[in-house]
């Protein structure tokens, strides 16, 4: 199956199951994204009064809205018709103004067509997995970004929480004391083909996943002219919340669930934009 096949099909799932999840996320996004995602974005970040952004992949719009209401002047986009609806119903119960549109991701012509030089910081925040290819994006926001600007991202951790890690929960007596231990497997790592996964409890279809190792992650970004220059991996705090026979990822606070980072544009490269943006 190729990308435009594999895209196809996952905006055709995604559009079955937009209720689900904006059900899932409500107006300010589950716990996941409430206690990891969004305050290592906002981190990254650093959101001044009067910034434009564009946030990539915004599902229900849980992200755009914060970002509003700190002050942005905000562009949300998502390849699903049916989530871009919802999130512009929520949109209008909460009194917020996003300009919400349907592009594609992976559509480098379309992303451009938003402004060349427009934004001053994009946000792309657990949409990388559900992308089969990450290239255009990055090649499109190296000029939708002004020279200054900063693109920040979170993702599934590529090293600990990429198609489906498995958890293991083991009892150990040493010297007389008894202990449980968490623990992770990963078959593989360099190389991942394309897997469905279930997301979500309850969730109705599974949707692909695809995984990308750090190099291949980070490279793309850095052959669009992409320097890093900041990196967290959020983790759960404390598992006292986590239920007794739950395996989730507050019992694995040594492994990180989460990746983001904010990138910059190269000095040479924002150097460029800003000249052509003076001509």
């Amino acid at each position: 199956m190729d990308i435009k096949q594999l895209n196809d099909e996952g905006r055709e799932l995604w559009n079955r199951k937009a209720r689900f999840w904006d059900a899932l996320h409500g107006e300010r996004g589950n716990e996941f994204h409430r206690l990891l995602v969004e305050p290592s974005v906002l981190q990254l970040l650093r959101l001044r009064a009067g910034e434009s952004v564009l946030d990539v992949g915004c599902g229900n719009g849980a992200l755009a809205r914060r970002l509003a209401r700190e002050g942005a002047a905000v562009t949300a986009i998502d390849f699903s018709p049916a989530m871009i609806a919802l999130a512009r119903e929520r949109d209008e119960a909460s009194h917020t103004s996003i300009d919400y549109r349907v592009i594609d991701a992976t559509d480098e012509a379309a992303l451009l067509l938003l402004g060349a030089r427009r934004f001053d910081t994009i946000t792309c925040t657990m949409s990388f997995m559900d992308m089969p290819t990450i290239d255009p994006l990055f090649a499109a926001a190296s000029q939708l970004l002004k020279p200054a600007g900063r693109f920040v991202f979170a993702t599934m951790h590529p090293a600990f929480n990429s198609n489906n890690p498995v958890f293991l929960h083991e009892k150990e007596d040493r010297d007389g004391v008894v202990s449980e231990q968490y623990a992770l497997k990963l078959r593989a790592y360099l190389a991942m083909p394309p897997v469905k996964g279930s997301g979500a409890p309850g969730e109705p279809t599974p949707h692909y996943y695809f995984h990308r190792s750090l190099s291949e992650l980070l490279g793309a970004a850095f052959d669009a002219g992409f320097v890093l220059d900041a990196l967290l991996e959020p983790t759960y705090e404390a598992e006292e919340s986590a239920s007794a026979a739950s395996l989730d990822w507050r019992r694995f606070r040594q492994f990180p669930p989460v990746l983001s980072g904010r990138l910059r544009l190269s000095q040479m490269d924002g150097l460029s934009a800003s000249r052509t943006a003076d001509s």
